[in-house]
């Protein structure tokens, strides 16, 4: 461009945020496309910015090569590192004009994920877990131009055997596939099937294999075998309810009484990094838990909070709401 060429101050700023995070040395428009496949669930967005001077500058200011700016708030690092990487990826791609597919993410990564490329130029998101309710979902990232149709990137299987008599568990089926030579990032949701066994969502590049390789679950003799997406079989997860009466809100004080275990027992749990909240590690005993939040203990189960009341004496009333 010509030295004597006016530019508005908020393109000017505008352009050199997105020459950074695009890679491009020119952005003629701001063509934000985020979607989800009709077989994931939806996770909210922000509400997008408006195009006013000061808007557009605040976006630069917020994108402008920090990526750390971008994921400000964001607590547990391994998040802020997966969401890194994402972004990393989603520049490359963009930058090239194609399409790249992540592993299956966790929820927290992929909410985070979504957060930050609504504020990269002409980046397509597209997430995909296989099915509306997903919780593990793979993202494909690229240039707005190079998608065509929604990536073909999650395969079903299902699992089946002789399970009325020896049922299994999710952690059963989890085990076996991973025991399997399987990495957890490869694999996506197990929806169980009670005594017809289970359906696993997986990428499509190793169901070959495990359908080759996997002939037990637990004590059970098993068949793999592939299904179309459509035949999914989800239903809502059987819950059991009931209330507990704590004198504080602490995760191990709460989360003991929801799995039935002691108090130093959760603890033990925490210490060894096997207790999540949303998804993300407890590191400390005396976290505290609020309404909505999902308890994790591995090979325990999960545990969602329900209502919140305080009790005449000061106590806390909690619901507790156990996944089966």
């Amino acid at each position: 461009m010509a030295a004597t060429s006016f530019r508005a101050p908020s393109v000017f700023c505008l352009e050199r945020a997105f020459r950074v995070v695009v890679g491009r040395q020119h952005s003629q428009n701001i063509n934000h496309k985020l979607s989800y496949s009709p077989f994931t669930r939806f996770v909210p967005l922000i509400t997008p910015l408006v195009s006013s001077t000061s808007s557009v500058c605040q976006l630069a200011e917020a994108i402008k090569g920090d990526v750390d700016m971008v994921l400000k708030g964001v607590g547990d690092k391994s998040v802020i590192e997966s969401v890194k990487h994402i972004l990393e990826m989603a520049k490359r791609a963009s930058s090239r004009r194609e399409v790249l597919h992540t592993d299956f993410l966790t929820p927290p990564v992929l909410k985070e994920s979504m957060l930050a490329l609504e504020k990269l130029a002409d980046v397509k998101a597209v997430a995909q877990g296989g099915y509306p309710e997903a919780e593990r979902c793979r993202l494909s990232v690229g240039h707005t131009e190079a998608f065509t149709d929604d990536p073909d990137i999650v395969a079903a299987l299902s699992i089946t055997g002789n399970f009325g008599f020896q049922p299994c568990s999710h952690g059963d089926f989890l085990g076996s596939i991973l025991g399997a030579g399987i990495a957890r990032e490869k694999l996506g949701d197990i929806i169980l099937q009670g005594e017809k066994g289970a359906q696993v969502l997986i990428v499509p590049e190793l169901a070959d294999f495990i359908i080759s390789s996997l002939d037990k679950v637990g004590n059970v003799s098993v068949s793999c075998n592939k299904i179309p997406l459509l035949a999914l079989d989800y239903q809502p997860p059987r819950t059991t309810s009931w209330k507990t009466i704590e004198a504080s809100l602490r995760v191990d004080a709460v989360a003991s009484a929801g799995f039935k275990l002691s108090r130093s027992k959760l603890v033990d749990f925490i210490s060894k990094g096997e207790v999540r909240i949303n998804w993300t590690t407890v590191t400390k005993n005396g976290t505290t838990v609020k309404t909505g939040d999902i308890i994790s203990v591995s090979g325990k189960g999960r545990l969602k909070i329900g209502e919140i009341n305080t009790t005449k004496k000061g106590k806390y009333a909690v619901e507790l709401i156990r996944y089966l």
